[in-house]
């Protein structure tokens, strides 16, 4: 399961309008890098067939199967602050997180755990 706040679901509507496509949703990915090992990556695209989707007041969210086991459970907020504007992503998978909000070191353990319950 994938909570959106109400910031980020108005965030994402305004992107979708904007970019004009209403079946496009915005994807969210895991990639090895950052500097705490593991990394967000997001991108307007259409949904595949075997993507997981948290679809909410008209947009939705995509989640393709090797990046769910890491974030199964996350909430997906969107704030503007002065470190910047931006949709934050809250990992309970994550057992630390780099200060830039966009990198994290993985709960090997628990995305074990998380794949093996989707097989």
């Amino acid at each position: 399961m994938i909570t959106l706040t109400d910031s980020s679901v108005r965030q994402l509507q305004a992107l979708v309008s904007e970019d004009g496509d209403p079946t496009k949703g915005l994807r969210i990915f895991v990639e090895t890098g950052g500097c705490a090992g593991m990394q967000y990556g997001m991108k307007l695209d259409q949904p595949k067939p075997d993507d997981h989707v948290a679809a909410r007041d008209g947009v939705s969210v995509l989640i393709d199967p090797a990046s769910w086991a890491y974030l199964q459970g996350v909430t997906l907020d969107y704030s503007e602050d002065l470190a910047g504007s931006g949709f934050r992503i809250q990992n309970p998978n994550a057992v630390r997180s780099c200060g830039c909000g966009t990198s994290f070191e993985a709960n090997r353990e628990a995305a074990a755990q998380n794949s093996a319950a989707e097989n």
